[in-house]
């Protein structure tokens, strides 16, 4: 094999055999022999046809040519690249395969003609070419085919496949930052080795911006390389990775604004970045070996075997040995172990995730269980406090109601100046008996008085003759009208504070007076005050000692309805003022009559 510069733009072989041919190996870069050459370089290779079997066809086959080229078989065209300018095709990791047409052979000497166009920054050449027979070349041309473009072809597809997975999982658990590191090593990956299957230099307009991306998403890949494998082993290295970062930032920015004649000598930051990975690649298994985790060692063992693969593939490039590439390969295997070890600790998250499912389902149900126990409890309790509240309920209307016409009955009789007749006696019993159905009735639904005169007019019945019988002079002053009414319950609860207060003054106060007023000054407040002129009592030592049943009484009725109760006595003067609010939802009822007048009823009954 043979090679000389083409310094002319014909389409043809030289015809001139007294060219200045050197003698070359295959595979040839022509870089070291003549540096800084871009443009063509024929190669010629001569064989006598009297060699091989002229009655079998005669194969074909080239490794590689870097970048553009174009094949003759003595003067007769066999193939040719779209692109011979630039933008340059891209033949450097494409084999070729064809059978030589038997029309073009020659008897004797044969010449094959393979010009080669390239730039000196992408180490031009022409790789290994074989002819002989068709079964021999053609398995040679289909492991080339398998090394160079089938394998790479997996390997994309199973790193796309696999980052587009784990971006995936980084989208739904941002949190899980090793999983977009992945993912993003695994787009630079894809993107920087596509460039081995492109066969144009399209998108890019020609063959260095080309490189410039190439330079580029290499530093990336580097770069997302080592920060994800410090993610992956949980390592800390706060400035390490600003180092790195600040490094990768500027060699981002040397690919992408450095002159095109930097990029002839852009060896410098390619090695600088392989020296970067490398030293990452080597420190992973002392870390590994420290944190003894399983998934941590696969990965070291992952890492070790492609850095023995890399260094094997960088023999091979500069021709330091020959052989098949093992990048391929072990960057597949590398990609599915970590696929397989990043799924695993996916799993073990998905299994806590299940077990923290069920043990937070059995200690809900604990929960429950422990609740309903409660809830129990508390129902068991709140049906004996009311029950108690029944009970207490039930002695305050005895004590106010049926207790006052015992009161009552036992007074008229200790002032009776004779025995009482049996109509008489008869009488009081009737009285206590209706107290007691009313106290019965009361205690179910029970109808709102209509007028203010309409709830005073049973007390005022009540009691006016025992008062009159005592010459206990009596004033009932109330209102015509309503202008909010009270509900049943308020009026049965004012019922039994003024029973109460009446009953005191019947058996405590010796009184002469007494004087019962209902005021509204609001129509959401009631007042109502009793007053007399006996001898008064103490009323903070009958509170502080609790001897006021009746007091006491009076108070819990009144808080019920969000009420309150005010005792003032001294000898001569006891007021008792008992204020009410009424709900506000009850002023559209009460207003819908219209206003009514304050208008006071002196009720004063003859004395007998």
């Amino acid at each position: 094999m043979q090679a000389t510069r083409d310094s002319s733009a014909a389409a043809a072989p030289p015809a001139d055999a007294t060219l200045d041919w050197t003698p070359v190996t295959l595979p040839d870069q022509w870089q070291h022999r003549w540096p800084g050459h871009d443009g063509a370089v024929w190669y010629r290779l001569d064989w006598e046809l009297d060699c091989i079997d002229p009655a079998q066809p005669i194969a074909l086959s080239l490794y590689s040519v870097v970048l553009a080229g174009e094949v003759y078989l003595n003067q007769d065209l066999l193939w040719r690249d779209q692109h011979l300018q630039e933008p340059l095709s891209r033949s450097w990791n494409l084999p070729r395969y064809t059978l030589l047409p038997a029309s073009a052979l020659r008897p004797g000497l044969n010449h094959l003609w393979i010009r080669v166009h390239g730039l000196a920054a992408q180490t031009p050449g022409l790789g290994e070419v074989r002819l002989g027979a068709p079964v021999t070349i053609r398995a040679w041309y289909e492991a080339q085919q398998w090394s160079q473009r089938t394998l790479i072809t997996v390997n994309l597809v199973v790193s796309a496949v696999l980052g587009t997975l784990f971006l995936c999982a980084w989208l739904l658990r941002r949190r899980h930052t090793v999983y977009g590191w992945y993912a993003f090593n695994c787009a630079c990956w894809v993107l920087f080795t596509a460039n081995m299957l492109l066969t144009e230099a399209w998108p890019f307009p020609d063959t260095m911006t080309m490189a410039r991306a190439n330079l580029l998403l290499f530093v990336l890949f580097c770069g997302s390389y080592c920060i994800f494998t410090w993610r992956f082993g949980e390592q800390q290295l706060p400035r390490l990775e600003r180092a790195l970062w600040a490094l990768t930032g500027l060699g981002c920015a040397y690919a992408l604004l450095a002159p095109v004649a930097w990029l002839y000598n852009s060896s410098p930051v390619t090695l600088l970045f392989l020296l970067i990975a490398l030293a990452n690649t080597l420190q992973f298994p002392f870390h590994a070996w420290r944190t003894r985790k399983l998934m941590h060692g696969i990965y070291a063992g992952c890492l070790l075997l492609f850095m023995l693969a890399g260094l094997h593939d960088m023999g091979l490039l500069y021709q330091w040995w020959s052989g098949s590439p093992l990048t391929p390969y072990s960057a597949l295997l590398t990609m599915v172990a970590l696929s397989v070890t990043l799924g695993r600790e996916v799993t073990r998250n998905m299994q806590r995730i299940e077990n923290f499912n069920h043990e937070l389902t059995d200690t809900v149900a604990r929960a429950c269980d422990e609740l309903a126990q409660t809830l129990e409890r508390e129902h068991a309790l709140a049906l004996r406090h009311s029950r108690l509240e029944e009970r207490l309920q039930l002695s305050h209307d005895l004590h106010d109601s049926l207790g006052g016409s015992l009161v009552r009955s036992i007074a008229y009789v200790e002032q009776a100046s004779q025995p009482l007749a049996n109509a008489q006696m008869l009488s009081m019993l009737k009285l206590m008996r209706d107290d007691l159905r009313q106290l019965i009735d009361h205690s179910g639904h029970t109808e709102m008085p209509a007028t203010p005169g309409a709830w005073a007019a049973p007390l005022r019945h009540r009691f006016t003759g025992l008062f009159d019988a005592l010459d206990i002079r009596s004033d009932w002053l109330i209102p015509a009208h309503w202008q909010q009414r009270p509900s049943a319950l308020q009026c049965l609860g004012l019922t039994r504070v003024v029973e109460e207060a009446l009953t005191n003054v019947l058996k405590h106060s010796r009184a002469t007076q007494v004087r019962v007023e209902l005021l509204q000054p609001q129509p959401q407040l009631l007042q109502l005050r009793v007053r007399d002129n006996g001898v008064g009592f103490d009323v903070p030592g009958v509170q502080q000692h609790g001897l006021g049943v009746g007091m006491r009484s009076m108070r819990a009725r009144l808080e019920r309805f969000h009420g309150a109760l005010q005792i003032q006595s001294e000898p001569g003067a006891t007021l008792l003022e008992a204020t009410l609010w009424l709900p506000a939802e009850a002023a559209a009822a009460g207003t819908a009559s219209g206003p009514a007048p304050q208008a006071l009823v002196s009720v004063d009954p003859p004395r007998q």
